[in-house]
């Protein structure tokens, strides 16, 4: 992230902790609000020209955008973007979850989720996927391994994921 430098990190001698970011680096403190990660500390800008409302907290901590989770011992895990998150029917869907089981399946290259506007539940999951692929097979390991209101709507094929030059996924690009 560009507002600020390292924040986190899994320990250098000690426990690593795979899917996680680790602990807060000397010098940042870091808390979950609402799901979402804060930071504060000397590597945290000031703010955007002309506009810092509703970036930090009152206590001057940094809304990151990412949602987190931060377990009983302390190691922080990234669970997507605030942004990315989808709701529907009063459920949170996490992407980043669907995406990483469909990723696991043969055939499918790239996977990125994201939600679709739904009259009754607000929005719902549709996976656009890269691959060689079965839709009704990732639609049955989705059944069997997600609860129901986290499996896709729809498998769309598509050739690529649009993404950044730096290869950051621009979902907004998805249709929609």
């Amino acid at each position: 992230m560009t507002e600020t430098f390292m924040n986190m990190s899994n320990p250098y001698a000690g426990e690593r902790r795979p899917g996680t970011v680790g602990f807060p680096l000397p010098g940042v403190s870091a808390r979950i609000e609402d799901g979402e990660l804060l930071v504060k500390g000397s590597n945290v800008f000031n703010g955007y020209w002309r506009r810092t409302e509703d970036v930090f907290t009152s206590d001057g901590f940094f809304r990151t955008g990412d949602l987190a989770t931060v377990d009983s011992d302390g190691y922080y895990t990234l669970l997507g973007r605030r942004s990315d998150l989808i709701i529907s029917g009063g459920y949170n869907i996490y992407p980043r979850e669907i995406e990483e089981l469909l990723l696991e399946q043969s055939g499918v290259s790239e996977a990125a989720v994201v939600g679709v506007a739904d009259e009754v539940r607000g929005e719902v999951p549709v996976a656009y996927v890269v691959g060689d692929f079965d839709a009704a097979d990732l639609d049955r390991v989705c059944r069997e391994q997600l609860a129901s209101f986290k499996v896709p709507r729809r498998f769309v094929k598509v050739t690529s994921i649009p993404r950044t030059a730096l290869g950051k996924v621009q979902k907004h690009l998805l249709a929609r």
